[in-house]
């Protein structure tokens, strides 16, 4: 067989590095705002949330990851209804790095808009996460080629991914009718965002490999612009 028979088509390598570069920035932004914002202070100094860093010298960190989540997101091309799902979620992205919390803010600072403003910042991270684990529990679960099975464990890696990020979304708001001293120590809201990014971030890494896993010839991805017909024999 021509060994140029096997080389995965364009369509699919970018399909792949988007997602890897999703996966990748997901996972190393939390790790990235408390690391500078340790460096930055000279004090290990942790937030009562990630959107919390936008009022630290890690600011344009935190907005220009989620950007560039935003728009990764925005140009991933796979099928329908990949594409709908993941432009709604690029758009959220963008807006909760726009849309900046009051969490974190100096006290005395925040006025009326500002409130307004991070209503808009929770509602579109909440959203977002939501979107996030549609893709982990529903999306992600399909085979990426015809006639090409995924294995089951590879699958329930994606739903236990999928049901962290609902869980840590759930318990996130549940947790501030925990005592204020409570919440000052523990920070959960930190840690529930923090697991559910790294949650959905593996889900991208793992899913980014998925394209060329499996043996024997690589077909085009289907629904990528064009359709996927079996090359002669």
């Amino acid at each position: 067989m021509d060994p140029e028979t096997r080389k995965p088509p364009q369509d699919a390598v970018t399909v792949r590095r988007l997602r890897l570069g999703i996966g990748s920035v997901g996972i190393a932004l939390p790790v990235v705002l408390v690391v500078g914002h340790l460096v930055a202070t000279r004090r290990l100094t942790l937030l009562d949330s990630l959107s919390g860093y936008y009022h630290t010298e890690m600011r344009d960190v935190f907005v220009g990851a989620l950007c560039a989540i935003g728009v990764f997101l925005i140009s991933y091309r796979y099928r329908w209804p990949d594409d709908v799902l993941s432009t709604v979620a690029g758009v959220l992205a963008i807006a909760v790095a726009l849309f900046p919390t009051t969490v974190g803010a100096p006290a005395g600072t925040t006025s009326g808009t500002d409130r307004t403003v991070g209503v808009v910042h929770q509602v579109a991270a909440a959203a977002l996460f939501l979107l996030l684990a549609v893709f982990c529990l529903f999306l992600f679960t399909r085979p990426d080629r015809v006639g090409v099975p995924q294995g089951r464990s590879v699958n329930r890696f994606y739903r236990a991914c999928g049901l962290v990020i609902l869980a840590a979304i759930a318990l996130a708001p549940a947790s501030t009718a925990l005592p204020a001293d409570v919440r000052h120590t523990l920070k959960p809201v930190l840690w529930c965002e923090t697991v559910a990014v790294f949650a959905f971030g593996a889900a991208w890494v793992v899913k980014s490999a998925a394209l060329f896993a499996a043996s024997g010839p690589v077909d085009p991805v289907p629904d990528v612009g064009r359709d996927a017909t079996p090359a002669a024999s």
